[in-house]
C-alpha cells in the first residue's frame, strides 16, 4: 500500500453487538467536544460550526455536522458517544462508552503547544483510567473489565505531528530530523501508545494514520498551489508515515498473537473523492467551504468567513476537515470496503465475527 490510515478495532468476546462500547481517542477529526471545557484555541463551539448538526449549533465537533465517531455509533447502531470531560456523561450514559479525544494533540508531546491547554495522549489515558474506576463503582470491576475489553475503540493520531509540529514554520524537529527520520521517530513512538492502550484492556481497535495531508485546503494555500496540486513535501510525509504503520501494527498483531489491530487505508479512501470529486456528487474538493484566502485555506472557520450555501457540493468544511458527507464516504469503505481499503477486514466483517464468540 502506496500510504494508509489505520483503523484498528478492539471488541469485547463476552458481549453481544448491541452491548458493545465504543471508546475513541484522538485529534480534532474525532474530538467531539472536549475543548469545549479547557482553555485552548483550538476549538469549534462557535458558528457556522454545527449549522447541519441536528440541534443546528456547534458542538465542538469540527464539522459542519457529524463526525467520524457519530457516524461510526450509528453504522454500529449505538448511541453517540458523549465528550469525557462533559458533566452529561454520569450512569449508565458512561456505559456507551466515550470520548476522550481533543483537537491540536499528536503523537509526540511538542505537537500543538500552540494550541496552549489540550488533552494530550497520555491525560487521554489517564481520564480513560478514571473512567474505568468510574463505570467500576455502577457495574463491578470484572463487568468493566469485560466492557472494556469487548469495546470498539477509534485511534486518530498522526496528521498534527507534520501540519502542526514539522511543516510548523518556528519548528526545531525539521531542523534536527529529515522526514524520513521524523517519521521513525512517529512510528516508535506510536507504537509506544498503541501498546499502553493494550495494556489498559483495548482488544479491537480502529487506528488511523493520514489521508492526503497536501491536499487539505489549507496546505493547498500555503504551499501556494496554482492550479490545485497537492503540497508534494506534505504528500511525501503521507507516503513514508502511512506504509510505515501499516507494517507497525501487523508486528504488534504478530506479537500479541491476534488481530487486534486493523488498518484501514484512509489515504485510499480521502483520495478517491479528493482526485476525483464529481463522481461523489461534489462540486469540488480543492475549495473549503468555510474559510478565506486562496482555496478558503487561511485562518480558521468563523462567522467573518466565507461559507457555501451547500455543504454537500464541497468534500472539505473547513481548510483541514472534511464535510459531513465526505466523512460518510470514509466511513462506508472502514464498514464495507475491500482489503484495497481494510486489512485484514473492514468493521462489518468484525463484527460479524466477534458477535459470533
Amino acid at each position: 500500500m502506496s500510504a494508509a490510515l489505520c483503523v484498528t478495532l478492539i471488541l469485547m468476546p463476552q458481549q453481544t453487538n448491541a452491548a458493545r462500547a465504543f471508546f475513541v481517542f484522538g485529534d480534532s477529526l474525532v474530538d467531539s467536544g472536549n475543548n469545549n471545557y479547557l482553555v485552548t484555541t483550538a476549538r469549534a463551539d462557535s458558528p457556522p460550526y454545527g449549522i447541519d448538526y441536528p440541534t443546528g449549533r456547534p458542538t465542538g465537533r469540527f464539522s459542519n455536522g457529524l463526525n467520524l465517531p457519530d457516524i461510526i455509533s450509528e453504522q454500529i447502531g449505538s448511541e453517540p458517544t458523549l465528550p469525557i470531560l462533559s458533566p452529561e456523561l454520569t450512569g449508565e450514559k458512561l456505559l456507551i462508552g466515550a470520548n476522550f479525544a481533543s483537537a491540536g494533540i499528536g503523537i509526540l508531546n511538542d505537537t500543538g503547544v500552540q494550541f496552549l491547554n489540550i488533552l494530550r495522549i497520555g491525560r487521554q489515558f489517564e481520564l480513560f483510567q478514571e473512567y474505568q474506576e468510574r463505570v467500576s463503582e455502577i457495574i463491578g470491576s470484572d463487568k468493566t473489565q469485560q466492557l472494556v475489553n469487548g469495546a470498539l475503540v477509534l485511534m486518530t493520531l498522526g496528521g498534527n505531528d507534520f501540519v502542526n509540529n514539522y511543516f510548523f514554520p518556528i519548528s526545531s524537529r525539521r531542523r534536527q530530523s529529515s522526514l524520513g527520520e521524523f517519521s521513525q521517530l512517529l512510528i516508535s513512538e506510536y507504537k509506544k501508545i498503541l501498546t499502553r492502550l493494550y495494556e489498559l484492556g483495548a482488544r479491537r481497535v480502529m487506528v488511523t494514520g493520514t489521508g492526503p495531508l497536501g491536499c487539505v485546503p489549507a496546505e493547498l494555500a500555503s504551499s501556494g498551489s496554482v492550479n490545485g496540486e497537492c503540497a508534494p513535501e506534505a504528500q511525501q510525509a503521507a507516503a513514508i508515515f502511512n506504509p510505515l504503520l501499516v507494517q507497525m501494527l501487523q508486528g504488534l498483531n504478530r506479537e500479541i498473537g491476534s488481530d487486534v489491530f486493523i488498518g484501514a487505508n484512509a489515504f485510499n479512501t480521502n483520495a478517491d473523492f479528493i482526485n476525483n470529486p464529481q463522481r461523489f456528487g461534489f462540486v469540488t474538493s480543492k475549495v473549503a467551504c468555510c474559510g478565506q484566502g486562496a482555496y478558503n485555506g487561511q485562518g480558521v472557520c468563523t462567522q467573518l468567513s466565507s461559507l457555501c450555501p451547500d455543504r454537500n457540493a464541497y468534500a472539505f468544511w473547513d481548510p483541514f476537515h472534511p464535510t459531513e458527507k465526505a466523512t460518510r464516504l470514509i466511513v462506508q469503505q472502514i464498514m464495507t470496503g475491500s482489503v484495497e481499503y481494510m486489512n485484514p477486514m473492514n468493521l462489518s466483517t468484525i463484527m460479524a465475527l466477534d458477535s459470533r464468540i
